[in-house]
């Protein structure tokens, strides 16, 4: 999951990010399981993974994942998005990674109650190991194994760090070419997010 490119793409608003961090753990209508901004917050991240499946520079990096992993190429080229933008993070936020990730845990558990269940376990792990772990290849590739094992069918992602060091140069170039537009987009989306909030 790439946490750290949704978190960072939510701006000033504590509980926009506190709805994009949580954002892949929300299936269906939002109505009022939560409060507005966090609703806000949700309707962030499922703008910007529209915005995603829809650049051209994402599906240049999914076309160079090796077709053996079909679906979950997206899902490779989130996690290797997040491994460049950890590698390279001075180069999109004055605030050193280590006290941005101190910072936004304390948010994230200061609205603790409002995450879903299964995600409030995780908290600890996605702060403590998972993030500090995505500047590393082998960090990614325990991610992927992580996630393998989640999924209840057959999937290839065990392993799936090999195409991150087969392509990474050309990963790069696309992320270094995403990262201003998705935040471009971002920025407009929450900026115009007080009139719009999906049902």
């Amino acid at each position: 999951m790439n946490f750290l490119f949704h978190m960072l793409l939510s701006g000033d608003d504590e509980q926009i990010l506190v709805g994009n961090f949580m954002g892949d753990f929300v299936k269906g209508p939002l109505t009022e399981r939560f409060p507005v901004r966090i609703r806000q917050g949700i309707h962030l991240h499922r703008r910007i993974d529209s915005f995603s499946s829809r650049s051209e520079l994402f599906q240049q990096s999914r076309r160079r994942i090796d077709p053996h992993y079909g679906l979950y190429r997206g899902v490779m080229i989130d996690l290797f998005y997040d491994h460049f933008l950890v590698k390279e993070w001075n180069s999109w936020s004055d605030e050193p990674l280590s006290d941005y990730l101190v910072r936004t845990r304390a948010v994230i558990t200061k609205h603790y109650e409002e995450l879903p269940e299964r995600m409030q376990k995780l908290v600890p792990y996605i702060f403590e190991e998972l993030l500090p772990s995505y500047g590393e290849v082998s960090g990614i590739g325990t991610a992927f194994e992580r996630m393998s094992r989640r999924l209840k069918r057959t999937n290839p992602l065990a392993g799936g760090e090999v195409e991150l060091e087969r392509n990474f140069y050309g990963l790069r170039s696309d992320f270094r070419g995403f990262m201003p537009l998705v935040r471009s987009f971002a920025e407009e989306t929450v900026a115009a997010n007080g009139t719009r909030i999906l049902s």
